[in-house]
């Protein structure tokens, strides 16, 4: 079992910055990667970004790609979601996942999932 908890979210004027955490606890973290998603409200949840493992390895959806960049810290079982010029349409409860898969971009590959936290994009 791996338990996922995310902090960080909140309101921001378009424009602005958001750091967003997700903490790691039990099994060992650096077996997973670790995915990003959102979900806006009457949409789909969808892939934002992902790290690898161990090496660090980045993929980002188009639409934040530039804008958020994704980094983990293996020894505090801690991944970063630095997200930079937030626009109106990044409003959505964000998500944190681990797998022990490949297709980071795919949601049903992840066997853990955090609670959620909402990031508000808004003047």
């Amino acid at each position: 079992q791996v338990q996922l908890v995310e902090s960080g979210g909140g309101l921001v004027q378009p424009g602005g910055s958001l750091r967003l955490s997700c903490a790691a606890s039990g099994r060992t973290f650096s077996g997973y990667a670790i995915g990003w998603f959102r979900q806006a409200p009457g949409k789909e949840r969808e892939f934002v970004a992902a790290i690898s493992r161990s090496v660090g390895f980045t993929h980002y959806a188009d639409v934040v790609k530039g804008r958020f960049t994704l980094s983990r810290d293996n020894a505090k079982s801690t991944v970063t979601l630095q997200m930079n010029r937030l626009k109106p349409e990044d409003t959505a409860v964000y998500y944190c996942a681990a797998t022990s898969g490949d297709r980071w971009y795919v949601k049903e590959e992840y066997d853990y999932w955090g609670q959620g936290t909402q990031v508000t994009v808004s003047s």
